[in-house]
């Protein structure tokens, strides 16, 4: 049972996947584990959402796959709508299992494994959404879950006799139990982010996304990531994005990319600016400065003092394009 066969296993290093992991690994499979991951991971980026310690735990490849601009966009036209937020659930899955059947394709794997559970995500996990995710990914009989297939029609790897049916779970809803004994009983550890977590899900940023998307229908993924990590306003089709503490001015610096502007005060600690767009003209720089001044929460010694660089190369500041300023907000940009 399981000799001379491979898996695919979709790992996202939560609770769930990690028993189904070793599900697999009781039956002698043999596993390529695959981490996808986007900017709107929630979870230990570092980590890899706890696959990195699941794996070397078990002492099994792991495969990093980030959802590229051809993600993007699949969140600006899914096919299947979105959930609460702007996260397009279903079509993800498709996304991820084509991707999957890809790698199982170059490795000659049998089938692919998940973590899912029966009915215990609203919009993707339904028995018939399923089937239609495994039908439009090209994987239909293909896809194992462990944790609920004894509530599944059999696949293909049970059918052959290259999985024990017997030995996997029937598993629904959303209560843990049965896993969390698993995982003691077996004395399992490292896994994290047992409900996982995607910004996508969330009803505020998912308001900024949809209004980037409307204002800049061609957005990267560069230009979203800046949604992230500051208070956002727009002037005409101009993204200023404002820092709100250090840590967010360095991470706003960093994303710096060609024809961006950066603004700082020079004579007391504030907020940074970061200005991306087509045309950033004096009117926008001046936007930029007074919002400097409205969120510097520290008294400013004097007339305020903005340095401002004008980014002529991709992620670095040149040292001649620094230009401080020393007359207060409508000095020249």
């Amino acid at each position: 049972m399981g000799k001379n066969t491979k898996a695919i296993g979709l790992l996202s290093g939560g609770l769930d996947s990690t028993v189904a992991l070793k599900l697999m690994l009781m039956q002698d499979i043999d596993v390529l584990a695959v981490k996808f991951s986007s900017i709107f991971c929630l979870c230990d980026r570092e980590n890899g959402c706890g696959a990195g310690s699941v794996v070397k735990n078990f002492d099994i490849p792991l495969k990093h796959v980030a959802k590229g601009n051809d993600y993007l966009e699949v969140i600006k036209n899914p096919e299947f709508g979105y959930g609460q937020g702007l996260n397009p659930c279903i079509d993800c899955r498709i996304y991820m299992f084509k991707k999957a059947k890809e790698l199982m394709d170059e490795e000659q794997a049998d089938f692919i494994f998940t973590g899912e559970v029966v009915n215990q995500r609203p919009f993707s996990q339904k028995k018939h959404i399923m089937d239609l995710i495994d039908k439009k990914s090209g994987l239909q009989g293909k896809i194992l879950r462990p944790l609920s297939a004894k509530l599944l029609p059999p696949t293909e790897a049970e059918k052959n006799g290259i999985v024990d049916r017997e030995k996997l779970l029937d598993i629904k809803g959303r209560r843990r139990k049965t896993q969390y004994d698993f995982v003691e009983n077996f004395k399992i550890k490292g896994y994290a982010c047992p409900s996982g977590g995607c910004l996508l899900t969330d009803k505020i940023f998912s308001k900024k996304m949809k209004e980037m998307f409307k204002i800049n229908p061609g957005c990267t993924f560069s230009d979203i990531n800046l949604l992230k990590h500051g208070r956002v306003f727009w002037q005409d089709r101009n993204l200023i994005v404002v820092g709100r503490n250090k840590e967010e001015n360095e991470i706003l610096k960093k994303l710096c990319r060609k024809n961006d502007v950066f603004i700082i005060l020079q004579n007391t600690p504030s907020p940074a600016i970061l200005i991306r767009g087509e045309n950033i003209d004096r009117e926008i720089i001046e936007k930029g400065k007074n919002l400097v001044l409205k969120y510097t929460t520290k008294k400013i010694d004097g007339p305020p003092v903005f340095t401002i660089l004008y980014t002529d190369t991709e992620a670095q500041m040149k040292n001649n394009n620094v230009i401080p300023e020393e007359s207060g907000v409508n000095s020249p940009g």
